[in-house]
C-alpha cells in the first residue's frame, strides 16, 4: 500500500482495523469523534460490530464484556469521557481482560476546551480508576507512530492480558500527515485465550469467570501481588523511548507527543546557536524511561521537562533523575500551543525555570 495523506483519527479508526479489532464500543466527543465515525462506516461491512452505546459508562462496561469473551475490543474518547470511563478500566484491568483504549486529549480541567492538551497525564499514567492496577501507555509523537502502535496495541493487550491506552492529544487528532499502513510490527508469539467466557468448546468441563470481586482479603491480596509480578515483567520488557543528540548535550530537553515535535524545532534553533541540547522521548508514558536518564552527560548542566500542561510528567522527571541534574520546567496549558521560539528562551535562561 502507497503512502496515503490521513487524518489522524481516521488514521486511528483504520489502524485498528488493520489491527484485528473485532467490535467498538464508545460515545461521542470532540475532538475524537472521527474516530467512531469511521469505523461506524466500516466495521458492519466487514463482519465486526461497531455500537454507539447511550453514555462512556455503558461503552467501556460493554468493552468489559467482549474482552471476557475473548474479543478484541477497543474504545476512543477524549478527556471528560475516559473519566467517566475509570471505574471499568479498573475492572478490567482487575479482571486482567485485554483491550485498547485511545484517549484524544483536550484542554482542561472540566469540560475546558476542545484544543490539544497533555493534561491527562496523571488520568493515564496514575490510573483514575481505584486500586492497585496500571495501563500499558503509549504516547506517539506522529500519526504514522499512532498507527504503528495501534497495530501493535492488540497484540501488546492479548499478550500481557492487559488494557492498553493509546495517548494522543487533539492536535494529532485532527492533523492530517502522509502515512503507511504496511509497516511490519513486531511478531508476538500470542497466548491461548482459554480463559475467555465464550463457552466450553475451549475448555471443557469446566466454566470460565471474568471477574474484579474477590471477598477473602488474603486472595485478594495474592491477585494484587500476581498483578504487580505481571507490571514488572511489562516494564522490563516493553519500556520504550527515543534518544535525540544526547552525545555531549549541554542541556536535556524531556518531552512527549505534540510537545516533542515542536522540541525538535527548537533543538535545531539551539544547535545553530551554538547550544548543543539532546532530548529523551518517551514513547511509552507507563511503563516510565527512567532508563533512558542514564544516558544524560555528566557535565550536562540540566533538565527542561517540557509539557502542554501545568507540569504532570514533572513528576517522573524528578524521580528518574534523582537529584543527579537541575530541572526546569516549561508548560503551557488550555490548548495553547507554544512557538519553538519560547522552549529556546526557556533553555537560555534555564536559570529561571528551574523547579529542583
Amino acid at each position: 500500500m502507497a503512502k496515503i495523506l490521513m487524518k489522524g483519527n481516521e488514521a486511528i479508526a483504520l489502524a485498528a482495523i488493520k489491527g484485528g479489532v473485532d467490535a467498538f464500543y464508545g460515545y461521542p466527543i470532540t475532538p475524537q469523534n472521527e474516530v467512531p465515525e469511521y469505523l461506524s462506516k466500516h466495521l458492519i461491512d466487514l463482519g465486526k460490530v461497531f455500537l454507539q452505546a447511550e453514555s462512556e459508562v455503558s461503552a467501556i462496561n460493554m468493552v468489559y464484556g467482549a474482552a471476557g469473551a475473548g474479543a478484541r475490543v477497543m474504545t476512543s474518547s477524549s478527556s471528560p469521557g475516559i473519566a467517566l470511563k475509570q471505574e471499568g478500566i479498573s475492572y478490567i484491568a482487575a479482571a486482567e481482560l485485554p483491550c485498547v483504549i485511545c484517549s484524544v486529549m483536550r484542554g482542561g480541567p472540566g469540560l475546558g476546551s476542545i484544543q490539544p492538551s497533555q493534561g491527562d497525564y496523571y488520568q493515564a499514567t496514575r490510573g483514575g480508576g481505584n486500586g492497585d492496577y496500571q495501563l500499558i501507555v503509549y504516547a506517539p509523537e506522529s500519526i504514522q507512530e499512532t498507527i504503528d502502535i495501534m497495530k501493535d496495541a492488540f497484540n501488546v493487550a492479548d499478550f500481557y492480558r492487559n488494557p492498553v491506552l493509546v495517548l494522543v492529544d487533539g492536535l494529532i487528532g485532527q492533523m492530517m500527515e502522509s502515512v503507511d499502513f504496511d509497516r511490519p510490527v513486531k511478531e508476538r508469539k500470542l497466548p491461548p485465550k482459554d480463559w475467555a467466557t465464550n463457552g466450553t468448546k475451549n475448555h471443557p468441563g469446566r466454566r470460565n469467570v471474568a471477574n474484579s470481586l474477590h471477598l477473602d482479603p488474603y486472595g485478594l491480596e495474592q491477585h494484587n501481588i500476581h498483578l504487580q509480578k505481571k507490571y514488572k515483567e511489562i516494564a522490563k520488557n516493553e519500556t520504550a523511548y527515543e534518544l535525540i543528540n544526547m552525545e555531549n548535550a549541554e542541556y536535556v530537553i524531556v518531552a512527549y507527543g505534540t510537545m516533542a515535535r515542536i522540541c525538535r524545532s527548537a533543538i535545531e534553533m539551539l544547535n545553530e546557536k551554538g547550544i548543543k541540547v539532546g532530548m529523551i522521548r518517551p514513547i511509552t508514558l507507563w511503563p516510565y524511561p527512567e532508563i533512558a536518564f542514564e544516558q544524560i552527560p555528566e557535565k550536562a548542566k540540566g533538565i527542561l521537562c517540557c509539557e502542554l500542561s501545568m507540569g504532570q510528567m514533572l513528576d517522573d522527571v524528578l524521580i528518574a533523575n534523582n537529584g543527579k541534574h537541575k530541572v526546569g520546567f516549561f508548560g503551557r496549558s488550555g490548548g495553547v500551543l507554544p512557538d519553538p521560539e519560547e522552549i529556546v528562551d526557556a533553555i537560555t535562561n534555564f536559570k529561571d525555570k528551574v523547579v529542583k
